[in-house]
């Protein structure tokens, strides 16, 4: 009945309303709210101390020597540009994931965009602002025209979206390299690193110089933050926007809660399942730019991996909320730069991942926990409710 009524959309916005309000006034659901991350970070470093005690190391001094390295100013700043490009692609995840989807492919996507936005970016001869325009632009159509393969296999075919985009990523890798080392790269002689031709300066991004002019040049190591962290901010506020305050992100979201209902209600779900998928598919191709429009400015064999795999764990962290992959995706880029002090006091770096792996792990048990006793809490307050009626 809900999803039929006209007034549908209103009502649940008055809803989200009345949760929000709730949720300032109500110390336990506030206690609720904070009760999962709070537990996931007690576990993920209860784990990651064994972890370090298994191999005969100080937690504390570990803990210690990464924050130290952390929180230092070039730290800081590369922390954030890498953030960014976790950002950008957790967005890209989380937008299916709001449909009822799950976009695997994030990563042969975001590949893909990078690959053909270097190779024609460097072909063209425009303005500033319109060649970085048109760069975002060619990164978006691959990578949007890569993931709408997946959504029509699923409308046409039936066949499930986490099957297909992981074909797709393999697919993707393979193309993207034989492309790549066949007839996108310009080999330089005397070095075995290949690379596709340098993009004029007009098309590079501008970093935000700005606010790191005051500090220290000692401090910064010649650092500055990236240009696309403005656009990751950007792409925040709209995802935000789009999914909770337009009828698109109602629809969305309807497809995703309950297909049935939402097609009883007049949503093309066949409609939003393709839509849903090429939009991550074009924001997932601007993720794999940040580094390559401030720094290289080429495509070439150091272009990073794995990246599409991590926004996973971002996205499911923060609970496909704007706010919570923000967090997230802080939280994450920091550990993995900090990471890299543990050599100086004979610990792998890649204790990194234990603590990565801890902390997405002991997140999804800890909201599911938090959620069911959400939900006894509810039909308990229900059943009164009904008791006293």
């Amino acid at each position: 009945v809900l999803f039929r009524s006209h007034h549908a959309r209103d009502a649940w916005r008055c809803d989200d309303r009345s949760e929000e309000v709730s949720l300032k006034l109500n110390p336990k659901k506030i206690g609720l709210a904070l009760a999962a991350p709070v537990s996931a970070a007690i576990v993920s470093i209860l784990i990651s101390s064994l972890a370090l005690l298994v191999t005969k190391k100080s937690p504390i001094e570990a803990f210690r020597t990464m924050w130290e390295f952390g929180s230092t100013t070039s730290s800081v700043i590369e922390a954030l540009n890498s953030a960014t490009s976790y950002y950008i692609a957790a967005i890209a995840i989380a937008i299916t994931f709001r449909a009822g989807l799950f976009n695997i492919g994030v990563e042969g996507q975001l590949r893909l965009g990078a690959l053909f936005s270097m190779y024609l970016g460097a072909m063209l001869t425009l303005p500033p602002i319109l060649h970085v325009l048109a760069i975002f632009i060619i990164a978006m159509t691959v990578g949007g025209l890569w993931a709408a393969i997946a959504g029509i296999l699923k409308v046409k075919r039936g066949i499930n979206e986490v099957i297909s985009t992981i074909m797709l990523n393999s697919i993707a890798g393979a193309f993207s390299s034989y492309l790549f080392s066949q007839y996108f790269s310009v080999k330089v002689e005397g070095s075995n690193n290949l690379s596709t031709a340098t993009l004029p300066e007009s098309g590079w991004m501008p970093n935000l110089s700005f606010l790191t002019n005051h500090l220290d040049k000692a401090d910064t190591q010649g650092r500055a933050i990236y240009g696309m962290f403005a656009v990751a901010i950007a792409l925040g506020v709209a995802f935000w926007w789009i999914v909770n305050r337009t009828r698109f992100g109602f629809e969305l979201r309807a497809s995703g809660i309950n297909p049935i209902a939402a097609r009883v209600s007049g949503v093309n779900s066949k409609k939003m399942i393709v839509v849903a998928m090429i939009s991550s598919g074009a924001i997932a191709g601007l993720s794999g730019l940040p580094t390559i429009l401030a720094e290289t400015h080429t495509y070439n064999m150091g272009f990073r991996a794995g990246l599409g795999f991590s926004a996973i764990a971002v996205a499911l962290l923060g609970r496909n909320g704007a706010v919570g992959m923000a967090f997230a995706s802080l939280l994450f880029s920091f550990l993995e730069v900090s990471s890299r002090s543990l050599e100086l006091i004979d610990i792998a770096p890649e204790t990194y991942f234990i603590m990565q792996g801890s902390i997405l792990l002991s997140s999804v048990v800890a909201y599911e926990v938090v959620s069911r006793y959400r939900v006894k809490i509810v039909s308990n307050d229900l059943a009164k409710a009904v008791a006293h009626a």
